[in-house]
């Protein structure tokens, strides 16, 4: 071996390297485990006492630990417990609807500093950016931080981002919102921490986090509502496919007869314009049901016995039936979760699973998600949390 060298042309790692891998362990530890004292950090990453006492003493001056309190009840010397800091990474998660803004601001640990939401009133793509504005801040002075401390914002959209316009695509019914100003204004107002999400996906996220998508490699979170989308989970990642659109459902080709409107069509997609909430009103219309009516009300009175209205749910919940098993020949997923206001109704589920049974060699299981309105927004701050650690512990290997 040369001298001043390692076999193959390897070079030594600086102690600089070495200090910021330490701190990352004890750090990954720390924001796995909870409060940790000095002994079972140095027991449960194999590094000596001194070492661990060098590296939290570091990360404690960085702002990223304090400790917690002590542990009592244990025989000897109560040890000093360390947790992360409250404000080591702040991430705000926000999701942009059609009826409501919501959004929600929390640590890197998953605690909840603020919640809220507002309807949503604007018209314009400005509007709809100042409403997001205001919805952060109002958060921001909940949770007693300035915006400017957040590290990692996270905004659920309808559609996807699209490269080579640089800006939202397949945005369904928000009107406005593929055109590049409103990619351009909300970076402008949140600067290059932004990332968008689409919405359902950022929802099947939050059904892997905190629903029934935990510990199922293979999941499909489909929503059923205002808008038609699916999130797909396999081998536990999020599938996004090669140009973002996996998932997109909306435009399968499957109307299956039922009168749609051409342009509809093209700019929601075919199965979205046959089968969303709009599509539910319109067929009970047809049916012969009158007054001001909804998707949920058209639920209502199925539930109640109105023939009509049991009618369209049964033919929605064909239409359902057929778009599934197309996503468990191609995929096998072992579950479906159903979400939104369509596919959370009452008996919905129900129906479904019978149909898939006339239709598919193989059936998932079928689930109701118990998640409610905030799960986008929850979906948001666990992808946001993932990509705020990722700059926390970047900074450590940083130079002073």
């Amino acid at each position: 071996m040369a001298a001043g060298g390692l076999a193959g042309g390897l070079a030594a790692a600086r102690p600089s390297l070495i200090r910021a891998m330490n701190e990352q362990l004890l750090l990954e530890h720390i924001r796995q485990r909870g409060p940790c004292s000095r002994a079972e950090l140095a027991r449960v990453s194999g590094l000596s006492k001194p070492t661990v006492s060098l590296a939290l003493g570091n990360v404690e001056r960085a702002g990223l630990v304090r400790i917690a309190g002590q542990r009592t009840g244990m025989p000897g010397r109560s040890a000093q417990l360390y947790e992360l800091a409250p404000d080591a990474g702040l991430v705000l998660g926000l999701d942009i609807g059609h009826d409501y803004v919501r959004g929600a601001l929390a640590g890197l640990t998953g605690e909840i500093r603020a919640r809220s939401q507002v309807r949503a009133r604007a018209t314009s793509v400005r509007g709809r950016v100042l409403e997001l504005v205001s919805l952060a801040d109002s958060l921001c002075l909940d949770a007693g931080v300035p915006r400017s401390a957040i590290t990692q914002t996270v905004i659920g959209s309808p559609g996807v981002y699209d490269p080579r316009r640089n800006a939202m695509k397949l945005t369904g019914g928000l009107a406005g919102w593929d055109k590049p100003a409103a990619l351009a204004g909300l970076r402008e107002a949140f600067g290059p921490s932004l990332v968008m999400e689409n919405d359902v996906d950022a929802a099947a996220l939050a059904e892997q986090a905190h629903g029934h998508g935990r510990n199922v490699n293979h999941f499909a979170f489909v929503h059923f509502g205002t808008g038609i989308g699916m999130g797909l989970v396999i081998g536990g990642q999020l599938l996004r496919g090669a140009h973002g659109v996996a998932g997109e459902i909306a435009f399968l080709p499957l109307s299956d007869g039922t009168e749609v409107d051409e342009h509809e069509a093209r700019k929601r997609g075919e199965f979205e314009a046959a089968a969303s909430a709009s599509a539910v009103v319109r067929n009970a219309r047809k049916a012969g049901m009158r007054g001001a009516l909804s998707a949920r009300r058209v639920f209502e009175a199925a539930a109640a016995g109105d023939r009509r209205a049991a009618a369209v749910v049964a033919e929605e919940a064909r239409l359902a039936a057929k778009a599934i098993c197309v996503v468990v020949m191609v995929a096998d997923p072992e579950l479906i979760v159903l979400g939104g206001g369509i596919g959370q109704a009452p008996g919905f589920a129900d129906l479904v699973r019978a149909e898939l049974d006339k239709v598919a060699p193989v059936r998932p299981k079928v689930l109701v998600s118990a998640l409610g309105t905030d799960a986008v927004v929850d979906g948001c701050l666990a992808a946001g949390a993932e990509l705020a650690w990722g700059q926390v512990v970047t900074l450590l290997g940083a130079p002073a």
